[in-house]
């Protein structure tokens, strides 16, 4: 493990509150902190027809490109600036865009099924998983696409239960185990955000110190 730099890890089912967690935190620290979110990481398919991506499983861990998520994070962890893909959910595909990410003292590793690869799990220092009701989650995650990336109800609705929620019990609620700390709802849990806060604090003070 590289000291200098703090490798947490956020895990948790669709819409269980992990990127909110993540969000207020950088909104706490600022540019202290850097997030790598494993959904950036689906792989591209160019190849196929827009039709033909939305009948694609994007919750089986096959669907993402680990292995480049892992490479960049051992790169930040060098030292090094990456070229982040981004993936636009409006299209089901990768962008042509990449975004530049730079190496900082606290880096956030965020997603469904992180937690599923052993590898990447090595390279965390504190791993969390939200833990949230499954009937919040949905209604969050279709509040969340219809608004936010332009999906109909009924698309949401068939996905999640033809793919999200299978995957969510045979991938995502398994890699639990792998957790240092379970958070119940996620940014909303004021108790842990601030235990979290507190141990980041703790880093960034022995940083300054050296």
């Amino acid at each position: 493990m590289n000291n200098n730099i703090l490798i947490i890890g956020i895990a948790g089912g669709s819409g269980s509150g992990k990127s909110t967690l993540a969000k207020q935190l950088v909104n706490h620290f600022g540019d202290q902190i850097t997030v790598l979110k494993h959904d950036d990481y689906y792989k591209a398919h160019d190849d196929m027809t827009y039709e033909e991506r939305t009948h694609l499983n994007y919750d089986h861990p096959n669907a993402f490109d680990t292995e480049l998520m892992l490479e960049h994070l051992r790169q930040l962890k060098a030292g090094k600036p990456i070229n982040c893909p981004i993936y636009d959910y409006t299209i089901h595909n990768r962008s042509r865009n990449f975004q530049v990410i730079y190496p900082t003292n606290v880096i956030i590793v965020e997603g469904i099924l992180i937690f599923e690869n052993k590898e990447l799990c090595k390279e965390m220092d504190i791993k969390i998983f939200v833990d949230t009701d499954a009937d919040i989650r949905i209604i969050r995650r279709i509040q969340r696409d219809v608004i936010e990336r332009a999906r109909s109800l009924e698309s949401v609705i068939q996905q999640y239960m033809n793919t999200v929620k299978p995957m969510h019990e045979e991938f995502v609620e398994p890699s639990k185990k792998n957790a240092d700390i379970i958070v119940l709802e996620g940014g909303l849990n004021l108790v842990a955000m601030e235990m979290i806060q507190n141990r980041i604090r703790q880093h960034l003070a022995v940083q300054e110190e050296k």
